[in-house]
């Protein structure tokens, strides 16, 4: 029997295009494995960070290297390889801006090729921080207080900006955070507690999107679930991370040992069991397919729970959370794998 020809996109034009390839070698190497083996053929294909798609023996060799391309700037980003036009199914591994934005989506859904994950609408509503948060309000789940603010607030008219920040410390107080709207793994996020530090991270989010939103500051756990499916997805055992840095920022999350995972999480059944269905309702509120892990804070003294936001296209290493919560949930990571792809022929 003839293999499925896997298209496995990776590498992309954002800050996490590191994390990208890492998140492909894992998933190349769980297609490598039991009857993946026999079912699919993996073709990498690579998109170099000055946009430049390649397949062949270059990617190849960045799946086997982990390093990324040294990029030339002659070459035209929309020649595509031959290899392209062979793909039976796609998995587009891209992380951040332009590849879980739906940008990419897009592309794929013009191809008219079956491909893992989120579609336009879901991938892009996930990425952005300010229409997310207005789907989860719409179906009534609840989240820490918030202000959407945009670059011209901050930048066009001085007389504005002192206006904005008395508005942001009345509304949400200190501490809170700064967060860009369209950038994933903590980059461009601050956590301040005072008005000069408001003011110097309100100035570098905009450096980084046109969309701003500033979230206020709780204490709580930090818990998370992954979901697998459809129209009928289901929920993973829940996870949570603790770190003793400030804030989970991207040096946390991606420096070995500074972060720790706890599969399952040790909170009550109710609770767990409350998160599980609020992750179920978030993938639908956004219209995600496929996967998708969804954070939220638990806030043990009182019971509360509160959503933080949705990933549709969280890490895919063999030790990142979302793997792991299913791995917990008793399917292993080249069965995920398998599931994934299944779910995007049935969607296609």
């Amino acid at each position: 029997m003839a293999r499925t020809k896997i298209g496995l996109l990776f590498g992309g034009c954002s800050g996490e295009h590191e994390v990208s390839i890492n998140s492909a070698k894992a998933i190349a190497s769980a297609l490598a494995q039991g009857d993946n083996l026999y079912h699919y053929e993996v073709i990498p294909v690579y998109i170099a960070k000055n946009g430049i798609w390649y397949a062949g023996d270059i990617a190849h060799n960045i799946l086997k290297t982990k390093q990324p391309l040294e990029v030339e700037t002659n070459q035209s980003r929309w020649q595509f390889p031959p290899l392209v036009s062979e793909i039976e199914v796609w998995f587009p591994i891209l992380h951040g801006p332009n590849g879980e934005d739906g940008t990419v989506q897009g592309l794929l859904q013009l191809m008219q090729v079956p491909y893992v994950g989120s579609g336009v609408l879901g991938s892009a509503m996930g990425i952005d921080k300010i229409a997310m948060k207005t789907a989860f309000a719409e179906a009534g789940l609840p989240q820490v207080k918030y202000m959407a603010v945009t670059r011209p607030q901050i930048w066009s008219n001085p007389c504005v900006f002192p206006k904005l920040c008395d508005e942001i410390e009345a509304t949400l107080d200190y501490p809170c955070f700064v967060k860009p709207a369209n950038l994933g793994s903590s980059v461009g996020i601050a956590k301040v507690r005072n008005r000069q530090e408001l003011e110097t991270a309100l100035d570098n989010a905009a450096s980084y999107d046109r969309r701003i939103i500033v979230e206020a500051g709780v204490v709580a756990r930090e818990v998370e679930c992954a979901v697998l499916g459809n129209d009928d997805p289901k929920a993973s055992v829940v996870g949570e991370i603790s770190f003793n840095s400030d804030f989970y920022d991207y040096e946390t999350k991606y420096t070995e040992g500074l972060a720790q995972l706890h599969i399952p999480a040790q909170i009550p059944d109710a609770i767990a069991a409350k998160i599980q269905a609020m992750s179920l309702q978030a993938f639908a509120a956004v219209d995600a397919a496929g996967l998708a892990r969804v954070d939220f804070f638990y806030i043990e003294a009182t019971g509360e729970v509160l959503i933080n936001e949705i990933n549709t296209l969280p890490g895919f290493t063999a030790t990142s959370m979302y793997p792991q919560m299913w791995a917990a949930t008793n399917v292993p990571f080249p069965e995920l794998v398998n599931r994934l792809i299944q779910f995007a022929i049935e969607r296609h």
